[in-house]
């Protein structure tokens, strides 16, 4: 397998032994326009904090790229030698006073790794912090206890802290896709954002490792590619879980190791050592289950990397220990089908099944097709679509995979007609197929028909009051419906709820608001384009914004747009503004939801 590069020019042969990184920066759009900002002419600069491995370093960079600061960065070798860090910009022996006088002619100043300053240099930049004459970028590592005088730079209010959060799943797929050349497909992206929980040096590392195995394999009629298998044991991995093998006790390590080879289930309390147990939670290496019964590994990494250092002989007899398999299955099966049968289709935890699949095992496909409809009725087209193919791997003519696959097809836009629905099979002891007849009857108010479903919606159901506020054309009960599908987790359906608001408002103000509401929410549907959410601009713009918006949606810069169109950079600029105060859009990102282009 071949993986494009962004430019189409380069290839990676999938037995190369190196990815051809950096990576080109994304994900933190919104985060590096803040630190910038901080960093203008007037304002002191700015504190970043973050985990390890969140890209802290990588932000600040791209901040400050172009501007020719000075930069400094503390170290673990040089705490205990006054001003290490600010060796290279100050003369041997020099004082606090004089350092403070020395680079007070300094306008931008990267601090990285502050965590690791020693006294003398956290004592000069919490100095150059108070006299404000030197704009500061300092960034620190969440986790490791910080000098006194930079953490007094936040709490103090000398600098505004920005805390970055870990990579959200969606800034994951635009990472591994601008990193690999080619997108992952959902189930992988959701498999390795769990493992690295935002941590981006382990992502890359862990990507590395992945198509060095050669276990990255493409999806069958796409572009996507798929990672199934077991972890590979990185360096970085190793670096991360090391604190796992320095447990002392020997008991505490057995305990580790029977939970890593339970899994994907936990183990029942009352079998195990609860003073050891006690231990382990208290370092944060095991959690337990809300009523207390059962426990299991506190990250998914643990159970990996203690499944490849045990030996043979062990891993066998941890292995045969283990509980079935099939019944847990089973059981997660049937709670989706009482959520999507209780209308409550809120995240839930499916280990077993997320486990088959990322160890490559078969997926039955009465799961699969359970488990896309969760996902559809959720929204994440894409996710159902892959698990419906995972179904059909296991059974090419399965009746509700393929109905499943059909459906993401259509809701995504792939498809312009719905399949009928399949008959259901009254021999299954799980109902796998999408035969609920409110849904289908719901299906009539999506499709801004409401008469249709008179009778056949449960009355007082959060889908029968829509079926009435879209009768009635009632902006406001519209958008609260809305609310309350996106409280149960039916957030296609709560857009929408929103997009139809739009057209029943009367006030300008409400449609503008429910309009927003409706982007955000679809923003997060994986690609949905259905008829609800068709045509949101139409009759809000004039043609001149219409034209403009239409080519920024698909990708044009503002001075692209204005060639094409013989107009100005700020014309086009203006244009875009009145667009965005008309649509309730933010930016850019917003448009491809609200002109029903392809994301």
């Amino acid at each position: 397998m071949s993986i494009r590069s962004p430019d189409d020019v380069t290839t990676i042969d999938t037995r190369a032994r190196t990815l051809r990184l950096p990576w080109p920066f994304t994900g933190r759009e919104e985060e590096l326009e803040l630190v910038r900002r901080s960093l203008t002419a007037g304002r002191p600069g700015i504190v970043v904090t973050g985990p390890a491995g969140c890209g802290r370093t990588r932000l600040a960079t791209e901040a400050v790229r172009g501007t020719g600061c000075a930069r400094v960065a503390g170290t673990p070798e040089t705490r205990g030698s006054a001003f290490a860090a600010f060796a290279h910009l100050l003369p041997e022996g020099v004082t606090l006073h004089r350092a403070v006088q020395l680079l007070s002619d300094v306008r931008l100043l990267l601090v990285d790794d502050a965590q690791l300053l020693d006294d003398a240099s956290a004592a000069l930049l919490h100095q150059l912090a108070v006299h404000g004459r030197t704009r500061l970028l300092v960034v620190v590592a969440d986790g490791s206890p910080a000098p006194s005088a930079v953490t007094r730079l936040w709490t103090g209010e000398l600098l505004p802290r920005l805390a970055l959060e870990p990579l959200s799943a969606e800034d994951t797929v635009q990472l591994l896709t601008a990193g690999a050349g080619a997108p992952p497909e959902p189930l992988t992206v959701n498999r390795l954002h769990g493992l690295c929980r935002g941590d981006l040096r382990l992502l890359r590392d862990l990507l590395a490792a992945v198509r060095d195995e050669g276990l990255l394999t493409p999806v069958p009629d796409g572009d996507e590619w798929a990672w199934r298998g077991p972890v590979p044991p990185t360096p970085t991995l190793r670096e991360r879980t090391a604190h796992l093998f320095a447990r002392p006790c020997p008991d505490e390590r057995e305990t580790l190791d029977r939970l890593a080879f339970a899994e994907p289930l936990p183990l029942p309390t009352d079998t195990l050592d609860l003073r050891v147990l006690e231990r382990l939670e208290t370092d944060g290496l095991i959690e337990a289950d809300d009523d207390e019964s059962a426990v299991r590994l506190a990250h998914p990494l643990y159970g990996p990397v203690l499944r490849a250092a045990a030996g043979r002989l062990r891993a066998g007899r941890l292995t045969r220990a283990r509980g079935s398999l099939r019944g847990a299955l089973e059981t997660e099966t049937a709670a989706l089908v009482r959520a999507v049968e209780d209308a409550d289709v809120r995240t839930r935890r499916t280990p077993v099944g997320e486990w088959l699949v990322a160890e490559g095992e078969p997926v039955p496909p009465a799961h699969a097709a359970v488990r896309a409809r969760f996902s559809r009725l959720r929204g994440e087209l894409r996710e159902a679509a892959a698990w419906a193919r995972e179904g059909l791997a296991q059974d090419g003519k399965d009746t509700a995979c393929r109905h499943e696959l059909m459906l993401a097809a259509v809701e995504s836009g792939e498809r312009t007609t719905a399949p009928p629905p399949p008959v259901v099979d009254t021999r299954e002891a799980v109902p796998a197929l999408d035969g609920c007849e409110t849904y289908h009857a719901y299906g009539a108010v999506r499709l801004g028909d409401p008469g249709r479903a008179v009778g056949l919606l449960p009355p007082g159901s959060v889908f029968a009051r829509h079926a009435q506020a879209l009768a009635r054309a009632d902006g406001a009960a519209l958008d609260r419906v809305a609310g309350e599908l996106a409280e149960r987790g039916f957030l296609l359906f709560a857009a929408e709820a929103h997009a139809q608001a739009v057209r029943a408002h009367r006030d300008p103000t409400a449609a503008r608001t429910a309009r927003t509401r409706a982007v955000a929410l679809a923003r997060r549907c994986q690609g949905a384009r259905t008829p609800a959410l068709a045509g949101l601009v139409l009759g809000e713009l004039t043609a001149r914004q219409q034209q403009i918006v239409a080519l920024a949606a698909a990708g044009l810069s503002n001075r692209q747009i204005a060639e094409r169109l013989t107009l100005s950079v700020r014309t086009v600029g203006n244009h875009l503004y009145g667009a965005y105060t008309r649509l309730g859009a933010c930016d850019r990102a917003a448009l491809p939801w609200l002109t029903g282009q392809p994301a």
